[in-house]
């Protein structure tokens, strides 16, 4: 079964247990569009090379289609239609006033100079520009794509359209009409749902709580910060080259610091401020995800937990920051074993709801301080789980469950039964 094959059987199941009418249940199997567009991509040695690309509009019952762009050699229609569909499922269980939408090209960026890069990027934007406006789809950054690729995608969009319109994409730079707090926000918001968890389920102390988190890049790096400053106890982090664990405590200051100057994870055992280069605490990926710890937090990609080693998850708790890195297949497997997992489609939504204020200031011609961004996206987020937490205990379901009943109830209030 295919991801977007997956995902719609999930909200089709929910959604008639849930009594929706037909109708609403046949609008919600579908985006409402696809783009699909060929990029030729000029090379440096003056060749072109054509590069497959995607936009899925899900679904905006709930506001304009919201989500990244991604740029990956594994991206495919497929992948872009499910992803699509997951962003109105989050944007709709924190009540962000978004739909969903998502978007990729089939390119590994790492292939390409700098140069190649932004005329991918902005071959992108002229492919797209005639389908999108501020107020119907707005892009953001997504896998391999970053501020600087949002600023050339806002100067192209505007050459195509010949109006100045820099609502169009979130996730810039300041200097372009970004927002303060936006490259913290995925961390920081996952950080805020992980202390909502830890006080509901685990109800100890911080200090006695033990995390493990897979995935040290933007999000990762920040959860830890912001899970350290709070005053949990982090033995184990990871990157792609490998993880590294102890019983001390990690610094997570310190180790991002040292990887600066590293390299890589495994190789900064950081404690204090001393860290310990030898690598003598260096463990597989697959070992640190098997970690007996009381919160597990993959932050890195998709199906890390799978069919082959579910059984062997020892976390009490699991925090999905990532996008679905536990594979459908494995869930009942962990949920049978009593752990609690909390989903992407709730744990990782700071992005978007920072993003959304972004937005709303440049709509509004606004620009907010970096205290009144995270304090808005705070409130959101202890908001957002307590009122899946709750409706998990009412209809005594899992969070995931739970969090997805929420969402199409307010999708669905939002379609009419017969469209125009």
């Amino acid at each position: 079964m295919s991801l977007f094959d997956s995902t719609i059987q999930k909200i089709e199941t929910i959604a008639r247990q849930l009594g929706a009418h037909p109708n609403i249940i046949e609008q919600l199997k579908y985006p409402e569009r696809v783009i699909e567009f060929n990029i030729p991509l000029l090379m440096d040695n003056e060749t072109v090379r054509m590069i497959p690309a995607w936009r899925s509009q899900y679904n905006s019952a709930c506001g304009p289609y919201k989500g990244g762009i991604r740029f990956h050699e594994s991206v495919s229609k497929d992948e872009v239609m499910a992803l699509s569909a997951w962003m109105a499922i989050k944007t709709a269980v924190v009540g962000v006033p978004f739909g969903g939408g998502k978007g990729g090209a089939r390119v590994s960026p790492r292939e390409l100079s700098k140069s190649e890069l932004e005329r991918l990027s902005r071959g992108y934007m002229r492919k797209l520009a005639q389908s999108i406006t501020s107020d119907t789809d707005i892009p953001a950054p997504d896998v391999n794509t970053n501020s600087m690729i949002m600023g050339w995608m806002v100067d192209e969009y505007e050459k195509v359209s010949g109006k100045r319109d820099v609502a169009i994409v979130t996730g810039k730079a300041i200097k372009d009409g970004g927002s303060e707090g936006r490259e913290v926000a995925t961390g920081y918001g996952g950080a805020v749902t992980i202390d909502q968890a830890a006080k509901h389920i685990l109800k100890k102390s911080p200090k006695d709580i033990t995390i493990a988190i897979q995935g040290f890049g933007n999000v990762g790096s920040y959860a830890a910060k912001f899970l350290f400053d709070k005053g949990y106890k982090i033995v184990s982090l990871s990157d792609h080259h490998g993880a590294l664990a102890g019983v001390k405590e990690l610094n997570p200051y310190a180790v991002k610091k040292c990887v600066e100057e590293k390299g890589f994870v495994a190789g900064c055992y950081c404690t204090g401020d001393v860290c310990d280069y030898s690598e003598k605490n260096r463990i597989t990926i697959a070992e640190q995800l098997e970690s007996n710890v009381d919160i597990l937090i993959p932050a890195a990609m998709e199906s890390q937990i799978t069919n082959d080693n579910a059984r062997r998850i020892r976390a009490k708790v699991i925090v999905e920051l990532a996008n679905g890195p536990i594979n459908p297949s494995a869930e009942p497997i962990l949920l049978k074993k009593g752990i609690i997992i909390v989903p992407d489609v709730l744990a990782n939504t700071g992005g978007v709801a920072v993003s959304y204020y972004e937005w709303l200031q440049n709509k509004k011609n606004e620009r907010w301080t970096e205290k009144k961004v995270l304090g808005k996206l705070e409130r959101l987020m202890v908001k957002g789980f307590d009122v899946v937490w709750t409706e998990a205990k009412s209809k005594k379901t899992d969070l995931r469950t739970a969090a997805y009943s929420l969402a199409i109830q307010r999708i669905a209030k939002k379609i009419k039964a017969k469209p125009k």
